[in-house]
């Protein structure tokens, strides 16, 4: 099979701005070789995108991901999303039926399917730190698996209005200090932790000890500093770079209509962050 893109080519991609760093090219491209499926995956850097979104449908692209700054604007633009979209507020996946293009939302499905390879979620207490897109995506997903949650953010009137979408309890991060030892799992939504502040951690690490699952959706160092103190303190570690793999798995499954190399995508991922 000639593998060379080619007139019958397929066109997948990536909009958002900037996109020069994503790692999505390497997991789905990877996943496109295994398979031997003649099919591309590119960046697109995108300012204008409502132009975007009508050039999907003109070059009958088949698939786009959709990251910061646009998952919740490129709603408007769409002709149907569905209800885990809808109730996240945000896209992260669109669909091209034919020229109809479909929004859904694999974010939530990449943080929980991560944390299931550890833990049962039924039932389970989680802290999530921090309230933006990310921390509203994984709180809808665990609120379906039947996990009791608590929104911790430096904004209370933020992690307020994210709990009561959950039907959780919130607090300010200080009040940490005095409630972790009631929960199971720590998850960190927000970017403290990330190159060039690879140093800063977003709790104290003397309570990392009352968890059991300590999880960081940061992936630039794949072992943040939380991680590492998380570690050390005989906690199970879950890394940014599974939620990362396990979104895409989605993505590519609902666009392809196939089970995803896995194994593949994980390795080539592993290998493009060194």
């Amino acid at each position: 099979m000639n593998m060379y893109p080619n007139a019958t080519t397929d066109i997948y991609g990536i909009v958002g701005h900037p996109v020069g760093h994503s790692l999505s090219p390497v997991m789905h491209n990877s996943a496109f070789r295994i398979l031997k499926i003649n099919a591309v995956y590119l960046a697109f850097d995108v300012t204008n995108l409502e132009a975007a979104i009508n050039g999907i449908k003109a070059l009958g692209i088949k698939g786009v991901s959709v990251t910061i700054p646009h998952k919740q604007a490129v709603i408007e633009f769409l002709d149907e999303i569905d209800d885990m979209a809808k109730r996240i507020g945000a896209v992260n996946t669109i669909i091209n039926r034919d020229g109809i293009l479909f929004g859904t939302n694999t974010d939530w499905l990449g943080g929980v399917r991560a944390l299931e390879e550890v833990i049962e979620l039924k039932d389970k207490k989680i802290v999530i730190i921090g309230a933006g897109g990310s921390a509203r995506a994984i709180c809808i997903g665990l609120k379906d698996r039947g996990a009791i949650i608590h929104i911790a953010n430096r904004t209370v009137s933020k992690a307020k209005e994210l709990a009561l979408l959950c039907g959780g309890s919130f607090s300010g991060l200080k009040e940490l200090d005095e409630i972790s030892s009631e929960f199971d799992i720590l998850i960190n939504t927000t970017p403290v932790g990330m190159y060039p502040k690879h140093n800063e951690i977003v709790i104290d690490p003397k309570l990392l000890s009352n968890f059991n699952v300590v999880m960081d959706i940061v992936y630039s160092p794949v072992e943040t500093l939380l991680l590492k103190e998380a570690r050390k303190r005989g906690c199970k570690t879950i890394t940014g770079l599974k939620m990362l793999l396990y979104q895409a798995i989605a993505q590519f499954e609902l666009w392809i209509n196939q089970l995803a190399p896995i194994k593949e995508m994980e390795k080539a991922l592993l290998k493009a962050i060194g």
